[in-house]
């Protein structure tokens, strides 16, 4: 009964691996295909704003060619902070290392293995988290709690 178990287990394991796996091919049509749909989310927005606003046909292309002025803006301001993100990480990587050569010294090496195994546990907690999309779903309670 255990070695049944443990074969299913197994195989569950490597389907599950298998499906991980993604191909540029399948990344260029996912892009494609969210493309599409940014697309036609567009269309019907503006098609809801002309219902909802009464809009005559100037000006609604006034609005579209104002809302492809404002996306490649966006798209020139995104190329632009590129830059600056990548400096921000390479920094952040240089710091993460530091902190982990001060920990070295100080931790035996059994804490330092232990110190690193719980943090790359919860990093992988907070992928999954990201994953799943809990992370952009908490409350976002920014008042001060009241006092009794």
């Amino acid at each position: 009964m255990k070695k049944l178990v443990l074969a299913i287990a197994f195989i569950g394991m490597g389907n599950f691996a298998m499906a991980q796996q993604t191909t540029p091919q399948d990344k260029q049509a996912r892009r494609a295909e969210m493309q599409q749909k940014m697309q036609q989310r567009e269309q019907d927005h503006l098609a809801q704003m002309q219902k909802d606003l009464n809009l005559n046909q100037s000006q609604v292309s006034q609005i579209k060619s104002l809302q492809e002025k404002r996306k490649s803006e966006m798209k020139a301001q995104f190329e632009k902070n590129k830059v600056d993100r990548q400096a921000k990480m390479e920094e952040m990587k240089a710091n993460r290392a530091q902190m982990d050569a001060d920990m070295k010294k100080i931790l035996t090496p059994q804490q330092y293995d232990k110190w690193q195994a719980d943090r790359t546990a919860k990093m992988e907690q907070r992928k999954a988290a990201m994953k799943d999309g809990r992370m952009m779903r908490k409350p976002m309670n920014t008042a001060a709690p009241e006092a009794k």
